[in-house]
């Protein structure tokens, strides 16, 4: 089937959104392959969405062994799983009512685990003081910001209230601002400087955004997604200056946090670079900090477990904050547990150091060794340009079309990238996602794909995206 031919009829649905759209014909392609019908590929690689697990990336073990033995208590008298697993399950069901992770928790999670990660953070930020009664687990770092903005959010006024929010960014965030009535400010990253953050571009943002509406936060996403950035220090110093000049909230999305690896970067916290700063500046800048067990080396995705630490909120504010909070059920207790394991990971001379370690430095190498393959093919490849990875689960990169491919876009009335994608679905079998998807500058179109899977896979899918992507650009040439 050519791809100049139009694809599945249902493909301009206004009801379906983009991300419907893609998911849907996924799923088509699947069910037809399943059922016998000949392709020129025989699975479809899905590349969309940042789940190590899909990718074929193993689960950690000394995670799976803990979680199995709190599920399944007898087995903490199996000699077979290691002693620090057993010990650890134990720990975590003595804080279970009945001893049991069927049980009701505390609605801002175990109190135990909570500190287990104030304990965490503390190290991460070289002695930096965290405190458990400032830190919430949710079912996701996800459902946690949707609590901070309501509690920012007063969609009764009659000025809406804005937040600013890098482009590009993830759907599903700019989705929930408008579900919750918020006058939504972009601020573009700079891509031709590695997509880094422009004070600038922050000002200019800002001040055309207060003719409309009152802007009270500022979400930033470090590690980017789908951008894969990285911010320096003296970025973050930089941004936390403008916040607390014009006095915005900060949301510091930064669940990507243990998957750095360009050469020469390193992770810093908001709340570590705040903490150094001027004491008029590091007592009074609001921050609420993310982190998840689906990201990074667990990729936990289905456990749901995520957690904010809150730092400088007023006192009163933090009463209505918790109040908040405790209005939801408690999270799921296995992603409370999952959180605590990475939080909380055996330490040298444990018995699960050895094989815990070789895990993680598999993961990472994995991924490093795919981001370094993606930048070779895409050198080679014409319409092609790719800023430096540096960190997360994504690459964006950037494509040049030739102007025919432009007007047979404009011809369909729908954007260049996605008809890019959904004939790369069709005639490859590998899904990824357009950048309109995620915002861009005008006149500008890109795919998001995802690193974080099996060697083999990223090869496979790399190949049927040059194979296409040459066939394409010959096409329109």
């Amino acid at each position: 089937m050519s791809f100049l031919n139009e694809i599945r009829p249902w493909v301009k649905n206004h009801y379906l959104s983009k991300k419907d759209v893609l998911s849907r014909c996924a799923a088509e392609i699947t069910a037809e392959i399943q059922q016998g019908e000949r392709r020129n590929y025989s699975e479809l690689l899905d590349l969309s969405s940042g789940d190590l697990h899909r990718g074929g990336i193993k689960p950690i073990t000394f995670v799976r062994q803990v979680l199995a033995a709190c599920f399944y208590p007898a087995l903490l008298e199996d000699d077979s799983l290691p002693l620090d697993v057993r010990q650890r399950a134990q720990s975590l069901l003595r804080e279970c009512d009945g001893g049991s992770i069927g049980s009701y928790t505390e609605s801002s999670g175990i109190g135990k685990i909570k500190h287990c990660v104030s304990q965490f953070i503390t190290r991460r930020d070289g002695g930096v003081p965290s405190s458990s009664d400032n830190i919430f687990i949710m079912s996701g770092s996800q459902t946690a910001l949707m609590i901070i903005l309501k509690l920012l959010i007063r969609s009764e006024d009659s000025c809406r209230t804005g937040v600013l929010i890098p482009v590009p960014t993830y759907a599903s965030f700019t989705l929930a601002l408008e579900d919750q009535g918020a006058a939504i400010i972009p601020y573009h990253l700079c891509e031709e400087q590695g997509w880094t953050l422009q004070l600038e571009e922050l000002h200019r943002a800002l001040q055309a955004a207060r003719k409309t509406c009152n802007p009270v936060a500022l979400y930033i996403c470090n590690p980017g997604n789908p951008t894969g950035q990285l911010q320096s220090q003296k970025s973050i110093e930089e941004v936390i200056r403008f916040a607390a000049e014009e006095r915005l909230f900060i949301l510091a999305d930064e669940v990507y946090q243990s998957c750095v690896y360009g050469d020469n970067t390193e992770f810093y916290s908001y709340k570590k670079v705040l903490s150094e700063m001027s004491s008029d500046i590091s007592s009074s800048v609001e921050l609420a900090s993310f982190n998840s067990v689906s990201k990074g080396f667990m990729g936990e995705c289905g456990f749901r477990g995520g957690c904010v630490e809150l730092v400088n909120l007023d006192p009163e504010v933090m009463k209505y904050a918790r109040t908040l909070f405790s209005t939801r059920s408690c999270p799921p207790v296995a992603g409370q547990i999952a959180l605590d394991l990475m939080a909380d990971p055996p330490k040298p001379g444990d018995p699960s150091f050895p094989t815990f370690s070789e895990e993680v430095q598999f993961i990472k190498n994995t991924i490093r060794k795919n981001t370094g393959r993606i930048q070779e093919v895409f050198a080679e490849l014409p319409g092609i340009s790719c800023q430096p990875l540096k960190a997360g689960f994504f690459v964006f990169p950037s494509l040049h079309f030739p102007p025919m491919a432009i007007k047979w876009a404009e011809k369909r009335q729908m954007e260049l990238d996605m008809l890019y994608c959904l004939h790369l679905l069709e005639e490859t079998g590998l899904h990824v996602r357009p950048g309109c998807e995620y915002g861009q500058r005008k006149d500008s179109h890109h795919i998001r794909l995802f690193v974080g899977t099996q060697e083999n896979i990223m090869e496979d899918a790399l190949q049927r995206l040059k194979t296409f992507h040459m066939r394409f650009m010959k096409e329109f040439s």
